[in-house]
């Protein structure tokens, strides 16, 4: 089977071929560190975390490198509002950062190249742009010349007479009040000195780098002149990404990246995330209500990751149940290993046994098509099904339907397969059977045949498993969203 990426710059999926075989090497576009990061950082690191993943699955050697950009007007405005410095401001939201992208399972890059430790290769490559004649110097500012990159637009589709600024509002490539430069397209490349500003010294004066130009040289400085996989949200395709195929390409007349991939944007409740409307989450405000994690990582990969996807308490709600549907799943071993006579109940890889080739050619097949994570999930979800229903015949009949090793094995590719897709399951304190009760995993099971059972209008079953449940202690709370929780009595 091979692998289909869908490249933005050709604009359709295409097969995928790395530069050198068995490694890749992959850029992503990081945060720039002024606030918590919200839930449109969550999809894109969750996205490319996951695709990453994949791509070690499939037995590739992944050098992932993201960027933080640590100097901008963002940091510096929030800098002079609470009266402390630059680096303040970013060493507390990077740092901020990494809690938040633990606490989803997204695993670190390889390096994170910061702006302010990449200023050598900043000005070098600036400094290769003017002496190509694609940049020039104005009073201390070098601009880039758009209109001398022959190729510029090829990204996004847009002509320059159609340009615009771009969704991010960091730079306004058509503004033509800035009476340096010498036509409304060129954007920055590097900012002379402002008072009371932080700024280094260059060939031009004190200063500072521009938005664009640092992703240009950290690409060339960590991964090379082209890279295998460059990625970010799709509101970066223009400017920023445009601006860093025109600064690169014009240096080393070489692809800065060979395929391109975007992930969509996150609305809330149908409208844009912002500020302003009041519908700006925060992924620590989400998880702190609580949310289980999971569900979140959940959430982001049912959605085709090029298309926005809304964010509604009937979407995580949903998430939450399926993510309890695949938990159940993924703690069966350790619910009912020893009552099925496994030797080892773990599930680390040391531990696996083969993956049930069946689910993993089901698993590949469904991803392979341009990371089609959901398609992925599909999979899960049976196997998932298929073990919570065994658990439930073994709790009442004492026996299962499939024989003991071929649950084991269905078990373990579980398990693996959800690795791929970050997803893991950890028991609760209480999920040890407890020696006058059922355990954590057999009242989910029943909670779960019962959400099914009021599904399909049982009423009758699913009021005996409720009251069931609840002679034997355990009391059954229904929330908003079709969402159950239990307490022991």
């Amino acid at each position: 089977m091979t692998l289909h990426l869908y490249n933005t710059l050709t604009r359709r999926k295409e097969s995928f071929e790395p530069l050198e075989t068995g490694k890749v090497r992959m850029y992503c576009c990081g945060i720039t560190a002024y606030d918590f990061c919200h839930l449109g950082h969550a999809r894109t690191c969750i996205v490319w975390d996951t695709a990453r993943r994949y791509l070690q699955w499939r037995g590739y050697d992944v050098n992932y490198v993201q960027n933080f950009t640590d100097i901008d007007d963002k940091i510096l405005n929030r800098a002079r509002r609470e009266g402390t410095s630059m680096e303040a401001v970013s060493e507390r939201f990077i740092d901020a950062y990494f809690e938040d992208m633990a606490r989803l399972n997204v695993q670190e890059a390889n390096a994170y190249p910061r702006a302010t430790h990449t200023l050598d290769g900043i000005k070098r490559l600036v400094c290769e742009l003017e002496q190509k004649g694609y940049a020039y110097e104005a009073d201390g500012d070098v601009y880039y010349s758009v209109r001398r990159f022959d190729d510029y637009g090829k990204l996004s589709g847009r002509k320059l007479e159609d340009l615009q600024a771009g969704a991010s509002g960091r730079v306004d490539v058509a503004d033509s009040t800035e009476p340096k430069k010498k036509d409304p397209f060129d954007f920055a490349l590097w900012k002379s000195a402002k008072p009371e500003e932080p700024s280094w010294e260059s060939p031009w004066g004190a200063g500072r780098p521009g938005w664009h130009i640092e992703c240009s040289a950290m690409v060339r400085d960590m991964l090379g002149e082209t890279i295998d996989i460059h990625t970010g949200g799709s509101d970066l395709v223009f400017p920023h990404h445009e601006n860093e195929i025109a600064q690169s390409e014009a240096v080393t007349g070489k692809s800065l990246a060979r395929y391109w991939l975007h992930n969509g944007m996150v609305k809330v409740d149908g409208e844009k995330m912002s500020k302003s409307l009041g519908n700006f989450t925060t992924i620590r405000d989400l998880l702190d209500r609580p949310v289980d994690p999971m569900a979140v990582r959940l959430f982001v990969l049912m959605a085709q990751y090029r298309k926005p996807v809304d964010f509604t308490d009937d979407a995580i709600a949903s998430a939450t149940n399926g993510w309890q549907t695949l938990k159940e799943g993924l703690l069966f071993g350790r619910n009912y290993g020893i009552q099925l006579g496994w030797q080892d109940q773990s599930a680390t890889p040391s531990n696996s046994l083969q993956v049930k080739e069946t689910i993993a050619q089901q698993f590949q097949e469904a991803v392979d098509d341009d990371l089609n994570f959901a398609g992925g999930l599909a999979v899960l979800f049976e196997v998932a099904k298929g073990l919570r229903r065994e658990g439930n015949i073994l709790v009442h009949q004492g026996k299962t339907e499939t024989p003991a090793s071929e649950l084991e094995q269905q078990w373990r590719s579980l398990v693996e397969l959800a690795q791929v897709l970050g997803l893991e399951a950890q028991p609760e304190e209480e999920t040890e059977v407890s020696t006058d009760g059922l355990s954590d995993g057999e009242i989910e099971a029943l909670i779960q045949q019962r959400a099914e059972a009021r599904k399909t209008k049982n009423f009758e079953l699913s009021d005996r498993i409720r009251d069931d449940l609840q002679a034997q202690g355990i009391t059954l709370i229904d929330q908003g969203g079709g969402v159950t929780t239990w307490r022991r009595n």
